[in-house]
């Protein structure tokens, strides 16, 4: 498959910042590749298609409490998604880090012997942005921007483990990462703006468990 000139452009310029940033994360391998791989794996799950941070948004928008924060990661997560999945990937269509495109297009097997060393987790879809990593940003900024910034910025901590894992489990370059953190952080900004402009009554209501009141009382 011939990369087309957005990815060779990535390649390229990011090249040198890649290939050390792969060899300086898999120094934890390393150190103890027995606890860090399955630890980045388990991380990683919660960005599998966005499913798990959409199931988390979905069950704080029950609560009237967290309602908010339910709202803005929803919103953040449905932004980052139309960005990064039905755009940048479709558009850019890089070749993953272990894919024999990139063997070749580097002639070298740098990313293939580290992606071999951690388990060969194999992603469907284009390389850049990292999916994973723009839903982890939009939902975290989303929470630091909904509630109370000394507590809240204790989300960052997932996100940027988030991050990490995508490069140490070999499916993205950092490149890839960095620009999910860059449309992620972007998506939660706007995801929150949007989610304060919907009206009061939505987050001060008590459903559903108000109408079941209500119903039972009949």
């Amino acid at each position: 498959m011939e990369l087309n000139s957005l990815a060779i452009w990535l390649n390229e310029t990011f090249a040198g910042f890649d290939q050390w940033m792969a060899s300086w994360i898999h120094q934890l391998y390393n150190i103890g590749g027995s606890f860090f791989t399955p630890f980045f794996n388990f991380i990683s799950f919660f960005g599998h298609d966005g499913i798990p941070l959409i199931i988390i948004s979905l069950i704080l928008l029950i609560f009237q409490k967290t309602r908010r924060f339910g709202a803005a990661m929803l919103l953040s997560l449905g932004i980052g998604a139309l960005i990064t999945n039905c755009a940048l990937k479709v558009l850019i269509a890089r070749a993953r880090p272990y894919s024999e495109e990139t063997k070749v297009f580097f002639n070298s097997d740098l990313y293939q012997k580290l992606w071999m060393t951690v388990g060969q987790q194999v992603e469907s879809d284009k390389s850049f942005p990292s999916g994973h990593t723009t839903a982890a940003f939009a939902t975290m900024t989303a929470v630091f921007l909904s509630g109370r910034k000394r507590i809240c910025w204790i989300a960052f901590i997932f996100a940027i483990l988030m991050a990490i894992s995508r490069i140490y489990l070999v499916v993205h370059f950092a490149s890839d990462v960095v620009a999910g953190i860059i449309v992620g952080v972007l998506s939660g900004i706007i995801g929150t703006f949007l989610a304060k402009k919907i009206p009061a009554p939505f987050y001060n209501s008590s459903w559903p468990f108000k109408k079941k009141i209500e119903l039972s009382s009949d």
